[in-house]
């Protein structure tokens, strides 16, 4: 029977406060485990309007209804409106899902700094933003992260030299087939990650080959019974406007014999026989659905 490991993306401060508890709610129905990674510092959602510029932004835009999505106010944040500082805002709440009984991790510090700018960055520079994030992760929480899955799959030898130097148990910053030990321009990096496997939910909505109605069955097809299945959600997403069509996922993944399981246990499993795990190399490409380019295993 397929094997599905949910790890749950929040991205802004709305997503935190709107989404999780949907999300928290409707995972709980189901019996199934999540890895939550959060973004814990400023929410500047605004200033992403820069990537109209990138291919097939607009496209995606058209499709996806992203003022519906994320909200006016959302989208203005970090511009026209303060950026709100998520950790801040909401530390009960993010505490709270780690005493449901959900994974916590960090997802970044500041997402539209990461996604938009981490390979404009020196090796201090992203040292220093995944350090404020491992600081407001260890003051919320406190305790150390043992996760991090980067904003857009953006990953470069500097991130994960960070996530390296953090120590974490592993990573999910990159999309792929199978877990592995990343590679980049013949150095390989000890934290093992473990990629999205199945696209997202933005992806595919508002394309004519998948109306609503069609998207779960593509998601039970895409199952595969020979390795754990990965699916990234958004808690702007599947846990607000998209809740319902998530819920019909669910309950269709659940009535096919899906066993839900944690990142983290993953990962031990994993490690327990580190060497069968392969070195695979890291690349920035584009894939199906996304404007611009992505952390993947080469082909």
């Amino acid at each position: 029977m397929p094997v599905v490991a949910l790890k749950v993306d929040v991205d802004t401060d709305r997503g935190t406060r709107e989404g999780i508890p949907a999300l928290t709610s409707l995972l709980e129905e189901f019996s199934a485990p999540a890895s939550f990674l959060f973004s814990l510092g400023p929410d500047n959602t605004g200033k992403a309007i820069r990537r109209v510029f990138r291919p097939g932004f607009f496209q995606k835009v058209s499709r996806t209804s992203v003022v519906q999505m994320y909200g006016i106010r959302t989208l203005l944040n970090g511009t026209l409106l303060p950026a709100p500082h998520i950790g801040r805002r909401h530390a009960d709440l993010m505490r709270g899902v780690r005493d449901r009984g959900f994974e916590v991790g960090i997802h970044c510090y500041d997402h539209f700094n990461w996604q938009d700018h981490l390979f404009k960055m020196t090796l201090d520079e992203v040292r220093a933003e995944f350090g404020k994030a491992i600081a407001e992760f260890e003051r919320i929480f406190g305790c150390k992260p043992t996760t991090a899955g980067a904003p857009g799959w953006q990953a470069s030898a500097g991130s994960k030299q960070v996530y390296d130097e953090a120590e974490l148990l592993y990573a999910s910053a990159t999309r792929g087939q199978s877990p592995f030990f990343p590679r980049i321009k013949g150095r390989t990096f000890k934290t093992v990650e473990i990629p999205s496997t199945l696209p997202t939910f933005d992806e595919l909505l508002g394309r004519p080959e998948y109306p609503d109605e069609k998207i779960v069955q593509h998601y039970v097809d895409l199952l595969r019974d020979d390795q754990p299945n990965v699916f990234t959600l958004h808690a702007e997403i599947e846990g607000m406007m998209k809740l319902p069509l998530f819920r019909d996922l669910m309950k269709a993944w659940s009535d096919k014999g899906v066993t839900f399981v944690r990142m983290d246990d993953l990962a031990h499993d994993l490690l327990s026989e580190r060497e069968s795990v392969p070195v695979r190399d890291l690349v920035m490409a584009e894939i199906d659905g996304r404007s611009g380019t992505v952390a993947t295993e080469a082909a």
